[in-house]
């Protein structure tokens, strides 16, 4: 009977395994979006070219979802309107784009209730040298406030989304 067990166990691990890695076919390469809509609720990411889908991703978020990001340290995703700005290829996470949190309206707002509205919220890949975990990260909202996707998704990201375009996150 342990035997068994211990093969159920082991046959569950590996498909684990294989679901949390399984690559999807690739974007094509001359693929460019214009808009990224995250949905906190559904925990989406979704690429857009014009009112076309052209891909969405399973995200995690930060670790206190529900409401908009007011303030550094409140593990909030932000919610509104933003631009990816910049992208960051050294990063303690694999890979990053960065969201132009705070706007203005966000830092005047957490100046009005005398705190730091907080910054450097990406979208990023996994943390570096846990890579291996692909999906199984979906598990469990562990950002500090950022949309975390898979390594193998971030890459994608990173060649279809240039720098400047609008990112909506939505409740």
């Amino acid at each position: 009977m342990k035997r068994h067990l211990l093969l159920l166990w082991l046959v569950a691990v590996a498909a684990t395994a294989a679901w949390a890695n399984w690559p999807q076919a690739p974007l094509p390469e001359n693929t460019r979006a214009d808009r990224v809509v995250v949905r906190k609720t559904a925990r989406m990411l979704d690429l857009y070219r014009g009112a076309n889908l052209l891909r969405s991703y399973s995200v995690s978020l930060g670790h206190t979802p529900q409401g908009a990001k007011r303030q550094a340290g409140d593990g909030k995703t932000p919610e509104g309107d933003y631009r990816l700005d910049y992208r960051k290829l050294d990063s303690a996470f694999h890979r990053a784009l960065h969201i132009s949190y705070p706007a203005p309206r966000d830092a005047a707002a957490a100046k009005a209730r005398g705190v730091d509205p907080g910054g450097q919220v990406m979208i990023h890949g996994m943390k570096n040298g846990l890579g291996w975990l692909g999906r199984a990260h979906l598990a469990v909202d562990w950002t500090n406030g950022c949309v975390a996707v898979t390594d193998r998704e971030i890459e994608e990201i990173l060649r279809v989304v240039p720098d400047g375009t609008a990112i909506r996150i939505e409740p």
